[in-house]
């Protein structure tokens, strides 16, 4: 962790007014910051990336299992869509009051304070997005195995190599470009889009065959097994997975062009998309299978297209694979802009808050990211720590909308370019409430479990953050350790100009500290290619 005041740029420091004008000068000649590379395309990209991975391809069946019929089940997908919607335009008027990257973390820390911040920041480094991109490479990985193996399953240890090589691949290439990245990412998403509408094709000529048994009202809600309350609040919370990645956007917001404008348009176009798909394509699987067979299937689109597509069902597969190829590059894109933001604010090693000098990309966060996540490739407990912490997660979307309230009371004045009515966010946090509520009287030990994990983060953040008189053998180590990443990496502080410091609003308080390195310290050319 770092600790002291810091300042965010490329510049040596010095002392003295001519000091420190001419260390600005300098600055300002040779500066470096995140390059504007994200249009509205690549912005839908990563959020409807993000959102569709292997799950509706593999395991729709979690919301079927528990809502007991095929009516409710789609009532479920379509009102989870419709809740997704509304706590994604709450995210998006936060994102354009407080235009920063780092999404849900930088506004709950700006917003309740940075032990709270610090919290949100803990959980994602030390569980959730290690082990999220772990298991979407292991998915990737498992089904290019499988028709190498098909009369067994892959060997485990060839699964976690080619799932590594997955992460160190798209890691290469976001550290390379931001704009590789994006074309990587709107490349596969165009790719799972693609399939996903053959699917729902596929289903709509079911329909215009006669093949719709499932759809007519007097079968639809005919329950294969008797309704319960607790089975249905679970069904509304597995939908409510199912549209994880909604927020992912607003981690990338200093990279977006134009964020105003392009924040909330991809977000309204992005989330309804991905509703019309989620709901068609499971009107596509009950036009050719039961819910008996779909509940049966581990790869519902797999089952799918050995059923109609016959000689061509090798596309099912394959589609599963660059879903979650493109999955991986998405959230790695994402969760290092996170990291990056936390270095930034002072909750990370300043290492990580750094960029190249002439890629300007935030390559120590990136290498981080995929670090932690090769890691946890190493462990066996992964999908036990999901578990765990995805109860925190849906936790934390609750305590931003209702930041968003609280800011509305404390700043009413706040410069707001997109301004909701607060009936939206009453409407999400009722509904958060009520399956927050459901997830601790069902799995209280889960639960429990989650939290106690979140809250070994309030020790760290009192030694690490809190604390600033260090001794001083621990800040000369911290020191040397930054100066040598800065070497190893070639990455400096980004520059802040002066119109994003204004758009960022004077309520924010920027913390400074002197910076080890300049761009000349690390021998690159004055004008750095950004």
């Amino acid at each position: 962790m770092t600790d002291g005041p810091r300042q965010r740029g490329s510049a040596a420091p010095s002392t003295g007014e001519d000091g420190a004008a001419d260390a600005g000068k300098a600055a300002g000649e040779s500066s470096v910051a995140l390059k504007k590379e994200i249009g509205l395309v690549s912005a839908c990209g990563i959020i409807v990336g993000n959102i569709i991975g292997s799950g509706i391809f593999v395991s729709p069946k979690g919301v079927l299992e528990n809502a007991s019929s095929v009516g409710l089940a789609l009532i479920v997908w379509i009102v989870t869509g419709v809740i997704t919607a509304i706590g994604a335009l709450c995210y998006a008027e936060l994102g354009v009051t407080i235009p920063k990257s780092g999404g849900d973390y930088s506004y709950v820390k700006d917003i309740f304070g940075g032990l709270a911040g610090f919290l949100r920041l803990w959980i994602a480094v030390l569980v959730i997005y290690p082990t999220n991109q772990a298991v979407i490479a292991l998915t990737f990985s498992n089904y290019v195995l499988q028709p190498l193996f098909p009369t067994c399953f892959p060997p485990e240890s060839g699964l976690r190599l080619l799932a590594a090589i997955c992460l160190l691949l798209l890691t290469w290439v976001n550290c390379a470009s931001v704009r590789w990245a994006t074309r990587v990412q709107d490349v596969f998403t165009a790719g799972k889009l693609l399939a996903l509408i053959l699917i729902i094709i596929m289903g709509f000529v079911q329909i215009c065959k006669g093949e719709y048994y499932w759809l007519e009202p007097a079968n639809a809600f005919e329950p294969f097994q008797d309704y319960d309350v607790g089975l249905i609040a679970l069904a509304f919370l597995q939908g409510s997975f199912a549209y994880g990645g909604w927020n992912f956007l607003n981690y990338v917001t200093e990279e977006l062009v134009d964020p105003y404008v392009n924040l909330p348009r991809a977000i309204f176009i992005s989330i309804p998309l991905v509703t019309f798909v989620y709901v068609f394509a499971n009107i596509a699987y009950v036009t050719a299978m039961s819910p008996q067979e779909l509940l049966a299937s581990n790869a519902v689109a797999v089952t799918f297209g050995e059923k109609l597509l016959g000689v061509m069902s090798w596309i099912m597969p394959i589609s599963v694979a660059l879903s979650t190829f493109g999955g991986v590059n998405g959230s790695l894109f994402t969760s290092s802009r996170l990291f990056f933001a936390g270095a930034r604010e002072g909750h990370l090693p300043s290492l990580l808050a750094m960029i190249h000098v002439k890629r300007c990309t935030p390559i120590p966060a990136l290498l981080f990211t995929c670090i932690s996540t090769i890691l946890m490739l190493c462990t066996s407990d992964m999908y036990t720590l999901i578990n765990y912490v995805g109860f925190i997660n849906y936790l934390f979307y609750g305590v931003t909308v209702a930041g968003q309230i609280v800011l509305r009371i404390k700043q009413p004045d706040m410069h707001r370019p997109i301004k909701i009515s607060l009936v939206w966010p009453v409407i999400y946090l009722l509904f958060w409430a009520f399956l927050l509520i459901f997830s601790l009287y069902s799995e209280p030990v889960v639960c429990g479990i989650g939290l106690a994990i979140m809250l070994t983060g309030v020790p760290v953040y009192f030694l690490g953050v809190y604390w600033e008189n260090k001794p001083q053998c621990f800040n000369t180590f911290v020191d040397k350790m930054t100066y040598l990443g800065q070497k190893f990496c070639v990455v400096v502080y980004p520059m802040e100009d002066k119109k994003k410091n204004e758009e960022s609003g004077d309520e924010i308080e920027m913390k400074e500290q002197s910076v080890p390195l300049s761009a000349e310290d690390v021998e690159t050319p004055k004008s750095a290619d950004c």
